[in-house]
């Protein structure tokens, strides 16, 4: 008992070192396994909808494709389904069970408890045995808890969230801008590798608003941060820096790679509308800035780099990408004449 009463001591520590939401499920999954010794394989999955979406594995199996499920199908289904725990001695036995040549490993028992909050099936945690009857009561009980660890992980990350994404867009809020630069700097001096930003502007964005209301203004910067996203890479920081100007932070990104990536966002929404809801579409040009560390400015000052590199695209005719390079020339136009 003291070794397990260690080993939840590790896990509170670790989460509360954990710097995000995946972070954090990550250590119940590896914790299940340090926990529930018979198991060999665990998997925090949440609801989607009516689908359980993996969100952490850890054990035999983890680097392969997960099978899928849905609320009702399988094992795991059901406990997302009713809000109540199984644990299974023979999975040939249980017509709840959902057999699945893909999974890669074998399964012969399992304990699946229900991740809650407030009476809510926020997921399922779930372990498996390739023996019959390997898990007891005290392992339910200890799944249990961990699930109740993953429930708090997720009400802190959905207060981390609120108090820093805009919700709008759901990038990060300006507020975050500094300091997810500072960290990105820190990392680039670390790691030896460039770092670049992006500073995108949307062109006439006021007409927007003009022409059809705040609330289609909204539904454009929303489109525009969802079809930023898709055209990026999954290292890369979309934070709305006020009004319609966001900034990209681009970790391991040359000048190069990132004006290719400005001129791809540039290109997808100069060639197709952006389609919002009730079949309407509104056509929306981007001004983009760019500018690469050159490893000692500070973060405001690369920020104003970036700015001053997308007021000079405005200027020779807006829906173009500018580099600002590694000299201070663009410091010459100031602030002066600035256009939207």
């Amino acid at each position: 008992m003291s070794d397990s009463i260690e080993v939840l001591a590790a896990i509170s520590r670790e989460l509360l070192d954990a710097q995000d939401r995946a972070a954090r499920l990550q250590v119940v999954a590896d914790a299940a396994l340090r926990l529930i010794t018979p198991a060999n394989h665990a998997s925090v999955r949440l609801s989607q909808g009516d689908r359980l979406q993996v969100a952490a594995r850890s054990g035999v199996g983890a680097d392969r494709p997960a099978p899928g499920f849905r609320k009702g199908q399988g094992v795991l289904g059901w406990v997302a389904e009713t809000g109540l725990s199984a644990r299974v001695d023979d999975s040939q036995r249980d017509p709840r069970f959902s057999p699945n040549d893909a999974r890669g490993f074998d399964v012969s028992s399992l304990v699946s408890v229900p991740i809650l909050c407030r009476g809510e099936t926020l997921g399922v945690l779930s372990l498996s045995a390739p023996e019959r009857c390997a898990f007891s009561s005290r392992d339910e009980i200890f799944a249990t808890l961990l699930a109740q660890a993953a429930a708090q992980a997720l009400i802190t990350s959905d207060l981390e969230e609120r108090a820093t994404t805009d919700a709008q867009t759901l990038a990060f809020n300006h507020g975050q801008l500094l300091p997810r630069l500072r960290n990105a700097m820190d990392r680039a001096r670390r790691n030896g590798q460039p770092l670049s930003v992006l500073l995108i502007d949307l062109d006439h964005f006021k007409r927007v608003n003009d022409l059809h209301g705040h609330a289609v203004g909204d539904a454009v910067l929303r489109a525009f941060a969802d079809k930023t996203r898709e055209l990026v890479r999954s290292a890369d920081v979309l934070v709305r820096r006020g009004g319609e100007e966001f900034v990209l932070i681009m970790p391991g990104a040359f000048e190069v790679d990132a004006h290719n990536i400005g001129e791809r966002i540039r290109e997808a929404l100069d060639l197709a509308p952006l389609r919002l809801r009730d079949g309407l579409s509104v056509r929306q040009t981007v001004s983009v800035g760019v500018a690469t560390w050159d490893g000692v400015e500070s973060p405001e000052l690369l920020d104003e780099r970036a700015d001053l590199a997308m007021y000079e695209a405005k200027r020779e005719g807006r829906n173009r990408v500018v580099a600002a390079g590694f000299t201070n020339r663009l410091l010459a136009f100031g602030s002066a004449g600035r256009m939207r």
